[in-house]
């Protein structure tokens, strides 16, 4: 039996989602979790997960870093977004950002649960008229985000937030020489020359933009 977790913050959909993959055969144990942190939650508590179907946008994650953080710290757990945007650069960002499918919520219950089912077979979902081939600037920007740990991804994330390496010390228990050695880590690997660059770049994950840093 497949194990399933349903992270979105809307408990409707949530609910409606689980029923589809359930109501068929039975042969999936679905779970539910309306944010990060309980999802983080019910890993940590048994990592044996077959598929974390989550949302895009939802409270916790700054546009793709939900998605980031999620592929550094359990990267063998396949993730499928499922989410209301369909717009093409958005889906193909996702993909090169470690998404094994995307599925937008506007199909029907039968698409659903067979794009799951190609997941679940250990193939790739692509939704159709999304073209993943080619490479550009913007695709060289997110492996380098790929390189960062998942601490690393949320010291990004809270330099976005405008705290300082005091307060992101508090945040996360570490100590400040600690954040700073994170964030000398992060200007390296993602090719910035200062805190205001990598702030930008943090900026740009919340909005779904990746091109190349000036």
């Amino acid at each position: 039996m497949s194990r399933i977790i349903i992270v979105d913050d809307h408990p409707l959909f949530r609910a409606a989602l689980s029923q589809t993959l359930t109501g068929a055969s039975g042969a999936a144990r679905v779970e539910e979790a309306g944010d990060l942190a309980a999802l983080g939650a019910a890993l940590e508590a048994d990592r044996d997960c077959d598929l974390v179907l989550l949302d895009l946008n939802m409270p916790g994650a700054h546009g793709f870093s939900g998605l980031l953080l999620l592929r550094a710290q359990y990267p063998e757990v396949p993730v499928m977004i499922i989410s209301a945007v369909e717009d093409v650069k958005v889906i193909r960002r996702t993909f090169e950002l470690g998404a094994a499918g995307y599925l937008p919520k506007s199909v029907g219950p039968a698409d659903i649960r067979a794009a799951i089912d190609t997941v679940l077979r250990g193939e790739v979902f692509v939704p159709d008229g999304v073209n993943l081939g080619g490479d550009d600037e913007q695709t060289d920007f997110i492996r380098r985000l790929a390189t960062l740990t998942p601490q690393q991804i949320r010291v990004l994330m809270m330099l976005s937030d405008g705290l300082m390496n005091k307060q992101i010390a508090y945040e996360l228990s570490i100590s400040e020489a600690t954040v700073k050695a994170h964030v000398s880590s992060i200007l390296q690997k993602l090719d910035v020359d200062s805190r205001t660059q990598a702030v930008i770049a943090a900026s740009r994950i919340e909005q779904g933009q990746f091109e190349a840093l000036l």
